[in-house]
């Protein structure tokens, strides 16, 4: 399914939770994955209201592909499932938090996480820093 900029995609979200939603100018929202049981940061990726609905009700993460302009539930083809342990909203109502039991890795590099490659400070590095 594609979509031009600003047009809605049409959802089966709850009413209830749409309405709460503070999305992007491309009515999109921030959905950071988190390995549920150590607290890991896996990746980052985003959601629309009908991606947010299918992560809510199917127990496997939906995201919406900005490049493809098409919905993707991961692991579909690399096989790297996140399954769904619990969903929750941001303060701000504007970024979810999904956190999940990963299977494999979670970066389509091939790293555990999006975040293995490129770290630019360290906790010792931070330590010596002025708090």
């Amino acid at each position: 399914m594609t979509s031009t900029p600003g047009t809605p995609r049409p959802s089966s979200l709850d009413p209830e939770i749409a309405a709460r939603l503070k999305r992007s100018a491309d009515g999109l929202l921030p959905a950071i994955a988190q390995q549920y049981d150590t607290g890991e940061v896996l990746m980052l990726g985003w959601m629309d209201d009908e991606a947010l609905h299918r992560t809510l009700t199917t127990g496997r993460c939906t995201y919406w592909s900005r490049s493809r302009q098409e919905y993707w539930v991961k692991g579909d083809t690399s096989g790297h499932v996140q399954w769904v342990k619990s969903v929750a909203l941001d303060c701000d109502a504007d970024t979810v938090l999904v956190r999940v039991d990963q299977e494999g890795t979670a970066c389509h590099t091939g790293a555990r996480t999006c975040f293995d490659e490129d770290v630019l400070l360290t906790d010792a590095a931070a330590s010596g820093a002025d708090r």
